[in-house]
């Protein structure tokens, strides 16, 4: 991998939070470098930091400390309207809960992101028209979340998440509230566009989830402790089945 091909370059991050009088530290000193299309499963117990981490890449949360370089821009300081107009060319969000407008139909909640981009009506309604064929949900357009089952529901929300044709796709616990049947059709839409080139990156518990990842980084107490990249930087040999 050249330079180029760096997508996110993480140095000495924290993120420190208060809890009354106490200090949490969220995240340690985080160095990370992520290329571009890579697929990676970040694991730990609850509270080790994960979703902290899911929220600075996704630019939802700022860390306190260190340096974030995204698609080679520095992202650390942004104010807060840049750091949305970034956000919503590189990263799309899908969460174990889905978050959907209820009072939204599925077509109204993909154009969600069209809308706040400023994407021409005539562009919206050919861009949700392409995804919600992609993803089989064109007998579902009209109805409302609650009127979808949980394998719909996230559907939609990768058909939400994916709609900007981002770079980077963060997925929190994105089976968590799924069947066995269901999560599994779900990881493979998510596969499938990794490898379509799409960057994708699991915050999982799930052990056999992350173990579908390519890359498999594990934290405890805000800190990363192993990184499988680690092998492959120092020339040692890596089962890839995985």
């Amino acid at each position: 991998m050249t330079e180029a091909d760096t997508l996110i370059r993480l140095a000495h991050i924290g993120r420190t939070f208060y809890l009354g009088d106490a200090q949490v530290h969220a995240l340690r000193d985080i160095n990370l470098n992520i290329q571009q299309g890579e697929y990676i499963a970040v694991m730990g117990p609850s509270g080790s930091g994960k979703s902290t981490l899911l929220n600075v890449l996704g630019l939802l949360d700022r860390a306190d400390a260190g340096v974030y370089h995204l698609a080679g821009r520095d992202v650390t300081t942004l104010a807060a309207d840049e750091q949305a107009r970034v956000r919503s060319e590189h990263v799309g969000f899908i969460f174990q809960s889905f978050h959907l407008v209820p009072r939204l139909t599925a077509a109204a909640n993909i154009e969600l992101p069209l809308m706040l981009a400023g994407i021409n009506p005539d562009e919206r309604a050919q861009r949700v028209k392409q995804v919600l064929h992609d993803y089989g949900l064109d007998a579902r357009a009209e109805h409302r979340p609650n009127e979808l089952s949980g394998g719909q529901r996230q559907r939609v929300a990768i058909a939400r998440a994916t709609v900007m044709q981002p770079t980077l796709l963060l997925a929190d616990e994105p089976t968590g509230n799924l069947d066995k049947v269901t999560g599994e059709e779900v990881v493979a839409l998510l596969e499938a566009l990794n490898g379509q080139g799409v960057t994708l990156i699991v915050v999982t518990h799930d052990q056999s989830l992350g173990a579908r990842a390519r890359r498999q980084i594990k934290m405890d107490d805000g800190a990363i402790v192993s990184d499988t990249a680690a092998s492959v930087i120092v020339g040692a040999t890596r089962d890839e089945s995985t």
